[in-house]
Order: C-alpha cells, then sequence, then structure tokens
C-alpha cells in the first residue's frame, strides 16, 4: 500500500482538526497553511471527507470544518480507504474491494498469502489507530 499526496494530505488535516477538536471549525485557508497544503486541494479532499460523513463543515465568517465524531472515534484505516481506496496491496486479498485473481489457485498462491499478511498487518495497525492516537504521538515528541 501507498498512501497517495490525497492521502497524505487528508491524514494531516484530519490530525490538525483532531487536535482542534472542540475549538470549533477551523477554515480551510488556515488548514492549509499550517499543513504547508495547496489550498484548492485540499478543499477537495476536505468535500469527500464531509461526504464521508468524516468531517462537517460551516459556512459564514466563523465557518470552516471540524470532526464529525470524537478524534477517538474515527480511525486511520476509515479515512485512508475513503481518500485513497483498499488498504490491500493486491484486490485478491481486500476485503472492501475483492476481485479474483488470474493465479491458477488461489488456495495454494504463495504471493497471495503473503500479501494477505501484508494486508491484515496494515489494516490491524490502521484499524487500531485514531486521530487522537495521532494527535497523542505528535505531542509527545
Amino acid at each position: 500500500m501507498r498512501l497517495s499526496k490525497r492521502g497524505e494530505y487528508g491524514l494531516r488535516a484530519l490530525q490538525d482538526l483532531a487536535a482542534h477538536y472542540g475549538a470549533g471549525p477551523v477554515s480551510n485557508r488556515d488548514l492549509a497553511e499550517r499543513n504547508v497544503i495547496p489550498s484548492r486541494f485540499l478543499e477537495q479532499i476536505l468535500l469527500t471527507l464531509k461526504h464521508g460523513r468524516i468531517v462537517h463543515s460551516q459556512k459564514g465568517p466563523q465557518g470552516g470544518y471540524y470532526l464529525a465524531r470524537p478524534p477517538q472515534q474515527i480511525t486511520l484505516a476509515e479515512a485512508v480507504r475513503l481518500l485513497d481506496g483498499p488498504l490491500a496491496p493486491i484486490s485478491c486479498v481486500s476485503e472492501t474491494a475483492y476481485e479474483p485473481c488470474g493465479c491458477p489457485d488461489m488456495e495454494t498462491c504463495g504471493l497471495r498469502r503473503v500479501m494477505k499478511e501484508v494486508r491484515d498487518t496494515v489494516a490491524g495497525i490502521m484499524e487500531n489507530t485514531t486521530l487522537a492516537d495521532l494527535v497523542a504521538k505528535q505531542d509527545s515528541s
């Protein structure tokens, strides 16, 4: 799995929103400046996160974006799947976007077995890491 710029920027913005959770909406401009993200690209990312019900928005002079749920309830896996798609390195081991591969015997395929281990490890870490965990790691350095 390789995180795209879209995924990386989205996670940075979510980490920022988590750090400011409860303080009101954060403007796209402030998020973009603090996280060195192109503003127009960030707006597209935030719209995806809004449609995925991870963030909400508020219009007006004091408007901006804020987390739809507490940071402890939003996992990295949820955000990455929304922004970048499945966590699996190959489609035949994906739990959310499974597609059969062209190997002669899926049950004995060594590549499939290893890629499933990779997917399980990555998914396990990302499903058990929340935005609150990211903020805690940031604060502890």
